[in-house]
């Protein structure tokens, strides 16, 4: 048995982890995917990589401004930019110079790598009931017969798939605040273009008042080691609204790059191309609290980009905070570590 599970290892679950982990609990992480990290990610094909998620950090807060010098030190974030363009259909393109953009030259899954350190995670593992059993919680997968059981959880994982996990413990207070958050949806495009491919000036592109694409990377501009091209493209949430179920994502896939090829010529013809759809990418309505406690018998507190901000800052305070709901429930630690990331 646990001292406490957590659902799901993204950026805020993962950074609970080990906050609770270096306090003394006894942790698992269970993750549906393959992967770690949620949107940061990292996809390898065509003898390269490309990130089809979240593409850089910025420094927007104070924990992500230590998060970046800590994993500057190790070698697993470099600047890549500090200077953003923007183009507007009605008065072309203009450069933005302002804080430096970070990325890691080995993919940005080494970021969630990173936090995953020394924690037990079991992948590929999707919590499909959660019950509450003589003081413990009971996680059951789908398609096996084993369970989890812990004396705390921690559900981090996008509101509306977090809503359909809680709904059979009838929690009206939790359900209610689960409904109100919003999200947007995104369409990613990785393409490989031809080595005689004339570059553009820019390696990231911000697409203004477009409803079909939203940004565009010179991922290849990333890596240590010279690529043929690869640019990644998102698409807009209109644009993603109306596609996010397609069956052939592929089609849609060149859809957006039509859109990007009637901006910029060069990208018209792909060597190859490979789409992904993101249905939660952004939130548009998150909730004010950092996470949200159920103050259920056994703690059960969620936890999210969701909370309490938009971005990776308050991804990493709402897994802090959602660390603090549990300690202060099952009082293993007088206090928290601050940012246990950086002990790592």
């Amino acid at each position: 048995m646990f001292d406490v599970a957590i659902i799901g290892a993204g950026m805020s679950g993962l950074i609970c982890a080990q906050q609770l982990q270096q306090a003394g609990y006894r942790v698992v992480v269970v993750e549906k995917s393959r992967g770690l990290g949620g949107r940061v990610t990292t996809r390898r094909l065509q003898d390269t990589c490309a990130d089809r998620g979240l593409s850089y950090l910025i420094a927007n807060g104070e924990l992500t401004t230590s998060f970046i010098e800590l994993l500057t030190c190790q070698d697993i974030l470099q600047v890549w930019t500090d200077t953003v363009h923007e183009f507007r259909a009605d008065f072309g393109l203009k450069a933005l110079k302002g804080s430096p953009l970070y990325t890691a030259p080995n993919g940005m899954s080494a970021i969630a790598r990173f936090l995953a350190k020394d924690l037990e995670i079991q992948l590929s593992k999707r919590v499909v009931s959660l019950s509450l059993d003589r003081d413990c919680w009971h996680l059951q997968f789908e398609n096996s017969n084993t369970q989890v059981i812990a004396k705390a959880v921690v559900v981090a994982i996008p509101a509306p798939q977090a809503l359909t996990l809680l709904k059979p413990l009838a929690l009206p207070v939790v359900l209610d605040s689960l409904r109100q958050v919003e999200f947007s949806s995104c369409i990613s495009v990785i393409a490989g273009y031809p080595a005689n491919m004339p570059l553009p000036v820019w390696q990231a592109l911000t697409v203004i008042d477009d409803d079909t694409l939203a940004w565009i990377g010179n991922d290849s501009s990333k890596r240590l080691e010279m690529t043929a091209p690869v640019f990644v493209f998102h698409s807009a949430a209109k644009f993603a609204q109306t596609y996010i179920d397609t069956e052939d994502l592929q089609s849609v896939g060149q859809q957006l790059l039509n859109k990007a090829a009637k901006l910029f010529p060069e990208f018209a013809n792909p060597d190859w191309l490979r789409c992904d759809r993101w249905r939660y990418a952004f939130p548009t309505i998150p909730l004010a609290d950092n996470c949200l406690n159920a103050s259920t018998p056994q703690p059960l507190v969620c936890c999210g980009d969701w909370c309490g901000g938009f971005n990776l800052e308050g991804a990493m305070r709402s897994g802090n905070a959602a660390a603090k709901q549990i300690n202060q429930v099952l009082q293993l630690c007088p206090e928290l570590p601050k940012n246990a990331f950086l002990l790592l």
